[in-house]
């Protein structure tokens, strides 16, 4: 979406690109001035799966900016991913092939690990490490007489079964990516019924199937030149459903239109789904999420419970911390 931004708007515009990866960010943001020379593009490091580097990035942030006006909540990992090649093949010629294809579903399991900080990875980078984030910078995302606006990158493979509130964190399941994003959905939700007489909205949207460097990745027994073979298929399909975006650029559609709507004319239950015709034309579509707020509500408070913990421990290590560099310094002396 950062190119398209650019490309509306290069004079009032200032970007803050949140990177784990700072030299791919550096490339990133070196591609961005080539094409658009004078506009503001700054750099911060971040990877929402630590705790330290989220509250940390949210303290720069706060020192850089009085304001936030967009926050786009774009990091996402899919753990390990299983492909079932016998499962796709099969697939491939069942009634269910467009909604495989979509979303992954029964072809595509993950295998979660757990964190530094004690937390499942997908969980933390997918959701928790956001929802920090948006907590931390609430001072400058929340202010009288103008609307900020929290944009989630979501999916189509977030399913309500995947999810459980007894378990928020999906230790015990095998589909984290699903159940993360189906969390992010609720959460969005959420944050409206809380913050928005604080003028702070929160919208979700979904890229649709989109053919990136991950994609490879996930199917290591398919060389790339595959997926070269299986464009006109891709293209084929298209024409059964427009959630065949296929490039990046056709996958940030939403994002880009939310940026141009009043976010008070927004449906909190609906996720801004990018879609490309068959003709190739892009467009957004709202579609009513499989979301309670009841369900949010409660993931909500449990979300605030774990924030008090992590909170409470990351304080525990700030003291261990300074007491081991005043004994070291007294056993110097």
């Amino acid at each position: 979406p950062k190119k398209r931004l650019l490309s509306r708007d290069t004079e009032g515009l200032q970007l803050c690109l949140a990177c784990r990866n700072m030299q791919r960010a550096q490339a990133a943001r070196s591609a961005l001035l080539a094409s658009h020379p004078t506009a503001r593009v700054a750099l911060l490091q971040m990877d929402t799966s630590s705790v330290a580097s989220v509250v940390a990035a949210a303290q720069e942030v706060k020192l850089r900016y009085n304001r936030l006006d967009y926050l786009y909540l774009n990091a996402g990992i899919m753990p390990n991913p299983q492909f079932d090649v016998r499962a796709f093949f099969k697939g491939l010629f069942s009634s269910r092939v467009v909604t495989m294809l979509e979303t992954g579903e029964g072809i595509l399991t993950q295998k979660d690990c757990v964190t530094a900080d004690g937390l499942q990875e997908a969980f933390m980078t997918n959701l928790f490490g956001h929802f920090l984030l948006i907590r931390e910078l609430e001072p400058i995302l929340c202010h009288a007489g103008w609307t900020s606006q929290l944009i989630w990158t979501s999916s189509g493979n977030a399913h309500r079964l995947a999810f459980d509130t007894e378990d928020i964190q999906h230790r015990r399941g095998n589909q984290p990516y699903s159940s993360s994003k189906y969390a992010s959905d609720l959460l969005s939700l959420v944050l409206n019924t809380r913050y928005n007489k604080q003028g702070l909205y929160s919208s979700v949207t979904c890229p649709g199937f989109v053919i990136t460097g991950l994609t490879y990745g996930i199917l290591p027994c398919f060389p790339a030149f595959i997926w070269t073979l299986l464009m006109p298929l891709l293209c084929l399909i298209r024409m059964l459903t427009n959630t065949f975006t296929l490039t990046p650029y056709n996958g940030a559609e939403a994002l880009f239109w939310l940026f141009k709507q009043k976010p008070e004319s927004l449906d909190p239950q609906a996720k801004y789904h990018s879609l490309t015709s068959w003709l190739s034309n892009n467009y957004t579509q709202p579609r009513k999420m499989d979301v309670d707020l009841e369900t949010s509500e409660v993931l909500f408070e449990k979300l605030l419970q774990l924030e008090t913990e992590v909170r409470r421990k990351m304080k525990g290590k700030q003291k261990e911390s300074q007491l081991a560099r005043h004994s070291s310094t007294a056993g110097s002396r």
